[in-house]
């Protein structure tokens, strides 16, 4: 069996930032059906099929005899594991990347009765549901635009950071807020609850109008 540790270029582009820990190479001896396996490979690894493991609701025994039926007589067990480890972690982030996205978003507003849209940190609407822009029309006659967002103003009571952080301390429990929405001389002032957007690459608002 052929233990050769993984380039660290390898993992340094699996892992972000790359821990010195996780480089360091682990043995363990994995046992199933009376068949035991010692393996040597690096802790981020291991980390990896527990993981792995948990998800699937079984032992790593259990996965490591999956990945050793699929692999050629002749094929090297541990290189099999690590390919198996990036397989995974790739299919996960494409399906984070997925939910994780305006588009996302978008379907989720459009499926709630009640006006909602997104917002971005600088308070820009960046899309919204058809409630909404009903709202925008029926208060906000004056605004000259159907999207709802061209010269439309927006105020709140809380600071977008300020909210940010209330999320962040209380577990990411919807925090309400007063808000201003405002178009030419007319204002609407009304009620929101604000959630942290399922969304990676920025901090994004999602708002349910309450009132």
């Amino acid at each position: 069996m052929n233990d050769s540790a993984t380039p660290p270029a390898v993992l340094d582009r699996l892992l972000v930032p790359t821990k010195a820990e996780d480089l360091g190479m682990e043995f363990r001896v994995v046992a199933r059906l009376g068949i035991r396996r010692g393996i040597r490979l690096e802790r981020a690894f291991w980390t990896s099929l527990r993981h792995m493991a948990e998800s699937r609701k079984c032992t790593i025994g259990m996965l490591v005899d999956e990945i050793a039926e699929g692999q050629p007589s002749a094929g090297n067990l541990t290189s099999a594991i690590r390919v198996a480890c990036i397989r995974d972690m790739a299919e996960e982030n494409l399906t984070l990347k997925r939910l994780a996205s305006i588009r996302t978003i978008s379907a989720i507003l459009v499926a709630c009765p009640s006006p909602a849209f997104a917002l971005s940190s600088s308070k820009k609407i960046l899309t919204f549901n058809a409630p909404f822009q009903q709202l925008v029309k029926r208060q906000l006659p004056t605004a000259p635009n159907d999207d709802g967002r061209q010269d439309l103003r927006l105020a709140l009571d809380l600071n977008v950071a300020d909210i940010f952080a209330r999320l962040d301390a209380n577990g990411e429990t919807p925090v309400a807020s007063g808000f201003v929405i405002g178009a030419g001389d007319r204002r609407y002032r009304g009620q929101l609850n604000a959630v942290r957007a399922p969304l990676i690459e920025q901090d994004l608002l999602m708002a349910f109008v309450s009132g």
